[in-house]
């Protein structure tokens, strides 16, 4: 059984990790959208609330469809100050504690909660109340699939923390050393 859940495992997180990195490109088209709207508005006076929008919903997208990705890389908020002081085993309780208490009961909340708004938006085709906005459905749609995400990923966190207690594979919450960097032998010195 536990072979099918790590299988599983593997599976979210090969999804993660996949839009992690599609959506990363997101903060680049951000950063050049927000400098082409600035430069078009202190350069030729002019203004649009649909560029703006696009700002608000790209960053919307790289927040919420990477935070499973950010928990995938285990680069999410904790304090190490406690629990660096705690053993590995303690570690691991405190996250399965943690996801199955706090994480995927908000999350999966938070799926539920959000779906009829955007199903709302959705049906209505919802639009911006700003003169020359962006239809809604777009970025409602980022809270359910971005919390969505997140709970896979709750999900697959929490079978790998459970394999490690019983010693199936490594202890999923270290990372690896960093590589050592190799000097560079000057061919050219006698």
């Amino acid at each position: 059984m536990m072979k099918v859940l790590l299988t599983i495992s593997r599976a979210i997180d090969a999804l993660n990790e996949r839009i992690g990195r599609a959506v990363i490109w997101l903060v680049l088209v951000m950063a050049l959208v927000s400098t082409v709207n600035a430069m078009v508005r202190y350069l030729f006076n002019q203004s649009s609330n649909a560029w703006l929008e696009l700002q608000w919903y790209l960053f919307a997208a790289v927040f919420l469809l990477c935070a499973g990705y950010t928990l995938l890389h285990n680069e999410h908020i904790r304090i190490d100050v406690l629990s660096s002081r705690l053993s590995a085993r303690s570690r691991i309780w405190i996250d399965i504690l943690g996801t199955v208490l706090f994480l995927l009961p908000v999350s999966v909340f938070i799926v539920w909660l959000s779906w009829p708004v955007f199903v709302n938006a959705w049906v209505s085709n919802e639009m911006s109340s700003n003169a020359g906005g962006l239809i809604r459905w777009p970025a409602r749609l980022l809270v359910p699939a971005g919390f969505l995400l997140l709970s896979l990923q709750g999900v697959s966190e929490l079978i790998k923390r459970i394999a490690a207690l019983k010693g199936l594979i490594p202890d999923p919450t270290t990372k690896p050393p960093p590589p050592v960097p190799v000097p560079e032998i000057d061919k050219a010195a006698p």
